[in-house]
């Protein structure tokens, strides 16, 4: 079971990866792009899920072998201070390629396995 503050970090995570995806569900990667508030929505999520990553116990980490925290915990770096230096490309490519995967592991964290 969790500590309190990998709860909390956890929850943060995972309701950041749901705004994220539901920021641009029906969209395609050009669309996307192309509409500048939904891609500084989104790329707010994942600076939020960056930290909140941070957070997590090593332990906890440890639990998802399977999920790229480095990358994850790096990237916020360049949401905050190299912001200029985010690819639109990778933005998407991370929202509908790796925060199913990362809510997936959340929700089992916060939860259990689910029957």
């Amino acid at each position: 079971m969790p500590s309190d503050r990998d709860r909390q970090a956890w929850t943060d995570i995972v309701d950041n990866a749901r705004l994220a995806l539901g920021f641009a569900e029906g969209m395609d990667a050009a669309a996307f792009t192309a509409d500048v508030k939904t891609f500084y929505a989104a790329t707010r999520c994942l600076e939020i899920i960056s930290e909140a990553a941070r957070r997590l116990s090593d332990d906890e980490r440890a639990r998802h072998p399977d999920l790229p925290w480095k990358n994850m915990t790096g990237a916020g770096n360049v949401y905050r201070h190299d912001y200029d230096d985010v690819e639109p490309g990778l933005v998407w490519t991370t929202i509908r390629d790796r925060l199913p995967a990362l809510i997936a592991a959340g929700v089992l964290a916060l939860h259990g396995p689910q029957e």
